[in-house]
């Protein structure tokens, strides 16, 4: 496929994302915490993006032609972009696992037999038919890094490739931190999924008032939450849960509990794949149930047709940038990339950013709290050529049906 870029070695890879992550010495607390989280980010993390990409576009205000820039992650947004009709999206990650999936998700666009294939093999994504449908229509498709990835055995015997007859939305990291936390909630007699027999907003909220807020204040999940490694199953570096953490007083079990109940509460469950994910480790079963754009039966013929715009680059978001030519960017997506970022690697984004933003550029971004993170970190002299559309901002985190970031945050090149 034309969009596919070559993974990078394994060593440097990994030496790219120890850069990213590490900050402190390694015999100190923090550092030993680091070098964790940066073993266990090693793997696949997000078989799901967990970014609402219908606020995405509306932020990027996607245009025929555009070029976007976004982190990968699971890939559910780059591919989404593609029904605004952009001439591009270069999709970075620093996780090879990340960028295997994404490769796997664009030779599936590209060569199943029909909607119906895709639908089973990311939808449902639980079909022992979805082995045999990899091998005779995306393996043949796939570069020879892409294939031993997916074609490797795990300690327990099986490829990687069988978690897509396995329930995919119940492995990788995120996938594995829900179901601990469905077995917590079992431990109490609480079923989640019963969250989703609601009917009504009405219904929604008198679930989670009743059932789920009160798991918040036992002993064992205040205790757990408290502890920085309990939420790397979020994806949530050391750094992250420090920028978290200051979003509120009451500790991190009460931060936990208001994102959650926005989640079950803010928005209708046949609205909201988020929820569905969350409480239910899934998608919906049923045909008109929520889910991803890129993933919709309508969309799929216009995402088939342009998935050969999409490329997949194993990269720092920063080193990608640098090598790209001045004004040649049209949208940034950094989901919230930033708050692992110190002062420096700040400051080194944002003139890679600065300097090869087109007119009208928009950069988007997600943080844990509610704040813009940008000011007094990044130099001044960059910042000024930015506008940050607060209002703005703060009207399209409102619509954030994942609703487990405190800020959404759009800047506009100015003079454009």
């Amino acid at each position: 496929m034309s969009g596919v870029i070559t993974l990078r070695k394994p060593a440097a890879s990994s030496a790219r994302l120890n850069r990213a992550v590490r900050q402190n010495p390694l015999l100190s607390g923090a550092g030993l915490s680091e070098r964790i989280f940066a073993q266990v980010f090693k793997g696949l993390v997000y078989p799901q993006i967990w970014e609402d990409p219908d606020v995405d576009m509306a932020a990027l205000k996607i245009r025929p032609g555009d070029r976007i820039v976004t982190i990968a992650s699971g890939g559910c947004n780059a591919l989404s972009y593609l029904i605004a009709d952009p001439a591009s999206v270069e999709a970075v990650d620093l996780n090879t696992a990340h960028v295997a999936f994404n490769r796997l998700k664009l030779a599936a666009v590209a060569n199943l037999p029909a909607y119906e294939a895709f639908y089973r093999f990311y939808g449902k994504a639980d079909d022992k038919e979805n082995i045999e449908a990899y091998r005779r229509f995306i393996r043949p498709h796939l570069d020879a890094e892409s294939r031993t990835y997916w074609e490797k055995r795990t300690v327990s015997g099986r490829q990687r490739i069988s978690i897509f007859s396995r329930a995919l939305y119940r492995h990788g990291l995120l996938g594995f931190f829900i179901g601990w936390g469905h077995r917590v909630a079992r431990l109490y007699g609480i079923d989640p999924r019963d969250l989703l027999k609601a009917e009504t907003l009405d219904e929604q909220r008198r679930f989670f008032d009743a059932a789920i807020a009160p798991l918040f204040e036992k002993r064992l999940v205040r205790w757990a939450t408290s502890r920085k490694s309990s939420l790397f199953g979020l994806g949530i570096p050391p750094q992250q849960y420090d920028a978290l953490a200051t979003a509120g007083s009451a500790g991190m079990a009460a931060i936990l509990r208001t994102r959650l109940e926005r989640l079950a509460c803010g928005f209708p469950l046949s609205e909201n794949y988020f929820a569905w994910q969350a409480f239910g480790r899934g998608y919906s079963p049923a045909e008109t149930g929520p889910l991803p754009p890129y993933l919709s039966r309508a969309n799929f013929p216009v995402v088939r047709a342009r998935v050969d715009r999409v490329s997949v680059i194993n990269a720092s978001y920063t080193e990608f940038l640098a090598a790209k030519p001045d004004g040649s960017v049209d949208g940034f997506v950094l989901l919230d990339a930033q708050d692992w970022m110190t002062d420096r690697q700040l400051c080194e984004l944002w003139r890679e950013i600065t300097r090869t933003a087109a007119p009208g550029a928009r950069v988007i971004f997600r943080t844990a709290a509610s704040e813009n993170l940008l000011p007094g970190r990044v130099d001044n002299a960059v910042l000024q050529r930015w506008e940050y559309r607060e209002a703005e901002s703060k009207a399209l985190h409102a619509r954030d049906r994942s609703s487990i970031y405190g800020g959404f945050h759009l800047h506009v090149l100015k003079g454009s």
